[in-house]
């Protein structure tokens, strides 16, 4: 059995179809491989959303990198996947927001956990946001503060 690795695709040069494979995957329902020899596989749903987004992502000019969630990054690498500083993350881990290990001198974080905080801190956003966004209509003062009047 062979194990699935980290695999980072650069998109083509200009000129490419890729814009055209994109829009079409986009108005697909479904879609198969052909082999060939001529031979056709459907692709399972999950597979065929994972080429749609991998194939939109480099027609806008996007590498993708294809990793399986055990995969474990150093806390530059999680760092680069949250789109922090190293410093920030490092803060995050001591905070016991991410879990990781330090098998010996450095932290390793697994992408899984990164994924979970990420989708979580979102989530959070989009409450507070929410939330803010309630209380502000229902006051009766304006956005700006100050108390509407006519």
């Amino acid at each position: 059995m062979s194990m699935v690795v980290e695999h980072t695709v650069l998109p083509p040069a200009a000129g490419s179809t890729l814009p055209d494979l994109s829009a079409a995957l986009e108005e697909a329902g479904s879609s198969s491989l052909v082999g060939p020899d001529g031979s056709q596989i459907a692709l399972p749903d999950e597979v065929f959303l994972v080429l749609r987004d991998a194939v939109r992502a480099m027609a806008r000019g996007q590498a993708i990198t294809l990793a399986p969630h055990d995969t474990v990054l150093t806390t530059q690498g999680a760092a680069d996947f949250l789109g922090i500083s190293r410093p920030t993350l490092v803060r995050l881990l001591s905070d016991g927001e991410i879990p990781f290990t330090q098998p010996h001198r450095h932290r390793r974080v697994r992408l899984s956990d990164l994924v979970e905080y990420h989708a979580r801190s979102r989530r959070e956003r989009r409450e507070i946001l929410a939330q803010l966004s309630r209380e502000a209509t229902t006051d009766d003062v304006g956005g700006d503060g100050f108390e509407v009047t006519r």
